[in-house]
């Protein structure tokens, strides 16, 4: 729950602002109509005061206007828009550092059904159209403060080619279980080892929990559009010590979650950073024990010139086989998305 909920006057004039503004009246939490629609008042004397002052805080904003031209996200998707921005878990290893700017404050967008309005611009007629609502939040871990992702649910399972995809470290999924989908979105879980997930991600639910989450998705109901597609993000791969029995154990909690024949993916993704992301997140958590060791490292630059550090080629090969390989022997019938 955030310690304070901003709305600016853009968002209350939204019929959607005005859902959220019930929603988070009916938990009791502290509310404030902004005079403008600027976000002040979020930065501390320090960069941890800011991150500490901005994660206790949900802001609802509108979406701008640029936010209606659509980019593409391979290998996760071919378009990804956005319900969020902001995340409220603290893992220390955060994907969103450096990637948007500013006080990492959790804004919720108002203008929702403009966003929803607009992705049909990007369907392909006849052919399955996919899109990710994952890359700047943790859209199931606001679900219970705007129900937005119930939204978009609802709203792709109208749609003959439109796909939804949505990831998760939270496990808050009852009231997702009765919406009509109809097959149209795929919900995915990012799991971890224990060394991984107990030490760097906090305010999440569990892995285990996670799990559970994920069995209640995937079993099959006779109400609303039936068991979902689900998946499994294995994120982020680390090479720690006996790193192929820590591994081998998530397997094993998997194999007894999903006990069941089910429309299951997985995408495997090793652990990286750019120089970026590595100062924002040491501020963010200066007493990390997170490896981000250039020495350790080799570079990889995009085609824009930019700088990612990631394992070399024989530990990153020697994973991949070993995660590749667990896959294929536990759940033959599984499709395994990428490796990166």
């Amino acid at each position: 729950m955030p310690e304070q909920v901003l709305f600016t006057p853009a968002a209350l004039d939204e019929p959607w602002g005005q859902q959220i503004l019930s929603r988070v009246k009916a938990l009791n939490l502290p509310v404030e109509a902004l005079p403008k629609n600027r976000l002040t008042g979020l930065r501390g004397e320090t960069e941890r005061e800011t991150y500490a002052i901005s994660k206790r805080t949900l802001a609802v904003v509108n979406a701008p206007p640029s936010s209606l031209k659509l980019s593409p996200i391979p290998p996760s998707a071919d378009w990804q828009f956005h319900l969020a921005e902001g995340c409220p878990a603290h893992c220390q290893y955060c994907y969103l550092a450096g990637s948007l700017s500013g006080p990492p404050v959790i804004r919720a967008f108002a203008n929702l059904p403009q966003t929803l309005q607009n992705l049909g611009n990007y369907e392909r007629s006849q052919s399955q159209t996919s899109f990710e609502v994952s890359c700047y939040t943790d859209p199931l871990g606001i679900e219970h403060l705007t129900g937005s992702l119930a939204e978009c649910i609802r709203y792709f399972g109208t749609r003959d080619d439109g796909y939804l995809r949505w990831v998760s470290k939270f496990d808050g999924v009852d009231g997702l279980l009765a919406l009509p989908h109809n097959g149209h979105t795929r919900c995915r879980f990012s799991v971890n080892a224990a060394p991984i997930s107990d030490r760097l991600e906090g305010g999440t639910a569990s892995v285990t929990d996670r799990l559970q989450a994920l069995r209640k998705l995937a079993l099959p109901r006779a109400q609303g559009g039936g068991c979902y597609p689900v998946g499994l993000v294995i994120a982020p791969i680390m090479p720690i010590e006996d790193w192929e029995e820590h591994y081998d154990r998530l397997f094993e909690s998997i194999s007894a979650v999903l006990d069941f024949d089910c429309d299951l993916t997985f995408e495997l993704i090793s652990h990286r950073f750019t120089p970026g992301s590595k100062e924002v997140l040491q501020g963010w958590y200066p007493n990390s024990k997170l490896e981000m060791d250039e020495s350790k490292r080799v570079v990889k630059r995009n085609k824009f010139g930019g700088v990612k550090y990631v394992y070399d080629a024989t530990t990153m090969k020697a994973m991949r086989q070993f995660f590749e390989g667990q896959i294929r022997d536990r759940f033959p019938q599984a499709k395994i998305l990428y490796w990166t």
